[in-house]
Formats: C-alpha cells, sequence, structure tokens
C-alpha cells in the first residue's frame, strides 16, 4: 500500500471513525482502525461490534493494499502533523507515514484479522434529509434507559409511517418524542418500527450535523445500514452500520396525557431561569415545588433544605383548569425545556402522580413527558 493524502481530508475521517473504539482487553484488534486503498478512495474502517463505521475520502494512489493500526494512535499523530500532504506506505505489517519533515513507523496488525462489517442484506432505502434527522435524534438521545435490565428502552425507538418518522426515547421517568413529517411522503410499503442502541444514534448526531445532505437509510431483520454519499455521485462516503435491538417498545402513548389538570402557558427562558435558582436549595432530592394558582395566573417555585435555606419566587403565566401543587426533579425539567426551542412552552400538570407534559407552543412535532414525585 502506498499513498498521498491532504492532512484535512485523513484528519477528518479518522475524527469519525475513532470514536467507536476504546480499550477493549478481550479484542485488541477492535482498538485498531483498518485503513485500505483501493484506486483513488482510501477507506477507513472500525467496529465495536455492535456499530462499525466505514468511510471513504479521496487520495492519490500509488499502490493498492490494507493494514490496520491503533486508531487513537494514528489520530493523535495526524493531529500533530503540519497541514500538508502525507504518504501512508505499508511493508511488512508497519505503517511508514512522512509528512515534511516528520518520518513516524506504527507497527500493525495483519488486516485479516480485523472483523468484518456487515453489509446490507437490502438494496432498498428510505432518503431523509440529514440535518431535520439530526437535530431530531439530538432531542431525545439522552432521555433512554441505561437500565440493561430492559434492553428495548436502552435504545432509540424508531416508528417509520409513510408522511412521518417517530423518534422516541424514554427511561420510564421521563419520554421524549420527535415527530418528523414529509410533505410528499415516504416511499415504504407499510409501517415499520426498530430499535437502535444509544450508542448508535450518538455516532448518527455526530456524522450529519456538519452534512446537509440526504441521508439513505437500509434496514433488515436484524441490522440498519445509514449512508451519506459524496456530494456528487453515488459513491458512499459514510456508512454506519448498526445492530438493532430485539424485544418490543413499549406502547409508550398510552402515558402521553390528552388533557391536564391544570394548563399553564408560560415563557420558556424565564421559566428555566426561575427553576436553576430554585434548584440551588433543592438539595439531594433535587426536589421543587411547583403551585399554580389559576385565579392569579401565577405559578410559584419553591425549595428547601434544612442544612442551606429556602427559595420562594413566582412567575405571571396563563392558566386554566384547577389550582395545583406538586414536586418534580428538576433536572428532568431542565432537561425537557432545554429540548424545546419556542419561546413559550405548554406546562401540562396532572396533580401529584399524573404525567406532566412539556411542548412548545406552536409546534406539535415534539412533546415530553415527565413523571412528577409522588408522596408529597
Amino acid at each position: 500500500m502506498n499513498l498521498i493524502i491532504l492532512k484535512e481530508n485523513l484528519k477528518r475521517g479518522l475524527d469519525i471513525v475513532e470514536r467507536i473504539t476504546g480499550k477493549n482487553l478481550t479484542l485488541p484488534i477492535l482498538n485498531n482502525v483498518l485503513i485500505s486503498v483501493k484506486k483513488n478512495l482510501l477507506k477507513l474502517s472500525t467496529t465495536d461490534l455492535e456499530v462499525g463505521i466505514n468511510y471513504w475520502t479521496l487520495t492519490k494512489t500509488e499502490k493498492e493494499g490494507k493494514i490496520t493500526v491503533p486508531a487513537k494512535l494514528i489520530l493523535s499523530l495526524v493531529n500533530s502533523l503540519p497541514n500538508k500532504k502525507i504518504t501512508l506506505e505499508e511493508k511488512d505489517q508497519v505503517l511508514n507515514i512522512n509528512c515534511d519533515n516528520y518520518n513516524v513507523k506504527i507497527k500493525g496488525q495483519s488486516p485479516d484479522d480485523f472483523p468484518i462489517i456487515p453489509k446490507t442484506e437490502t438494496t432498498d432505502f428510505i432518503e431523509i434529509n440529514s440535518i431535520p434527522f439530526y437535530k431530531g435524534i439530538s432531542q431525545v438521545v439522552e432521555f433512554s434507559s441505561l437500565n440493561q435490565t430492559k434492553p428495548e428502552i436502552s435504545g432509540i425507538y424508531f416508528n417509520l409511517q409513510k408522511n412521518a418518522l417517530k423518534i422516541v426515547a424514554t427511561d420510564s421517568f421521563r419520554l421524549a418524542e420527535k415527530t418528523l413529517y414529509f410533505k410528499d411522503g415516504m416511499d415504504i410499503k407499510k409501517e415499520t418500527s426498530f430499535i437502535i442502541p444509544q450508542r448508535t444514534a450518538r455516532e448518527l448526531i455526530n456524522i450529519t450535523s456538519e452534512r446537509e445532505d440526504k441521508l439513505k437509510m437500509y434496514l433488515s431483520s436484524s441490522q440498519v445500514l445509514f449512508e451519506l454519499s459524496f456530494p456528487e455521485g453515488n459513491q458512499p462516503q459514510i456508512q454506519l452500520v448498526s445492530r438493532l435491538i430485539e424485544g418490543k417498545y413499549p406502547n409508550y402513548q398510552e402515558i402521553i396525557p390528552q388533557k391536564y389538570e391544570t394548563q399553564v402557558v408560560v415563557s420558556r427562558d424565564e421559566l428555566i431561569s426561575q427553576i436553576k435558582t430554585t434548584s440551588l436549595f433543592s438539595g439531594k432530592t433535587n426536589e421543587i415545588k411547583i403551585n399554580v394558582n389559576v385565579n392569579k395566573n401565577k405559578m410559584e417555585l419553591f425549595a428547601q433544605t434544612p442544612e442551606i435555606g429556602e427559595n420562594k419566587s413566582e412567575i405571571l403565566v396563563k392558566a386554566e383548569g384547577k389550582n395545583t401543587e406538586t414536586s418534580f426533579n428538576f433536572k428532568f425539567l431542565l432537561d425537557g425545556l432545554t429540548n424545546i426551542k419556542s419561546d413559550e412552552v405548554i406546562f401540562g400538570i396532572n396533580g401529584i402522580e399524573g404525567p406532566a407534559i412539556l411542548k412548545p407552543v406552536g409546534d406539535t412535532s415534539y412533546l415530553y413527558v415527565v413523571m412528577p414525585i409522588k408522596g408529597n
């Protein structure tokens, strides 16, 4: 293998594929990146056996070939090199790297030992605009469960419909749903649902956050492939392959309240500010009390701890329904509010035990359900 490549192209690819590698003691080769070159394309591949990433970039090829080397090491090295052309040459499973007056040798391993990243079982795909997709996943990704005893809610749920894609995550204490609507519909034969690992969702955010392009999705019985192509042509530039989580996702629609005992419309920024101030007095429980006075259109926030003191503040709101007092984990409230982008939010409350809901005013595409702290 012998090739010449621009530093920025090599760095960009390594930045993307290196993220899923780590210190794997049982299978050390998973810490490596597979570097292969064919014609004038360099391909970088990494996998942790759950997620696999392929990245292609243009290069000047002198000799085809491949080698696998530690991913974090070569990324750190490339970051330290001057912004000039880099020559990569493989000889006897040693990667020689030359750039300006730098000459580095990295011991590699046989590419035959590198795990095969599965290819898709189907040629049928669905196209989605990458930017709305990236934003949608970003609004739900942090709310999946860390409890592996319920693997189905440890991932992100996708529900593909003809005119919409629903992306959902829950940890049983809160739930977020983002709906992406499609004006022209999607070329799908029937409604389809699947669950991807949270790790996969995070990597999707990483690879789609800077690309305003069409994202292709290939779905099979046990895995999903996401693909971005070069701006011109059909040559893939980035592929992310992931296993699917087995199991049936809970019927989450059942816990989304359709009506509220008390509904409040409030300034998002002011509510965030008041919650942050009140939370300073919430102690280890993270509990803050919310009292809504419908007659006065006021919402009171209160928290106290014997060691620190107490805080009470009021916000003017538009309220309807009945007066109520309930308690929430302030972190859960802030998580939902942070992912809402409108100036005002609807805060629907259902007493001390029923699920509450936060959603943007004037936007039906996002909702966030949060359970109150019971027994107060």
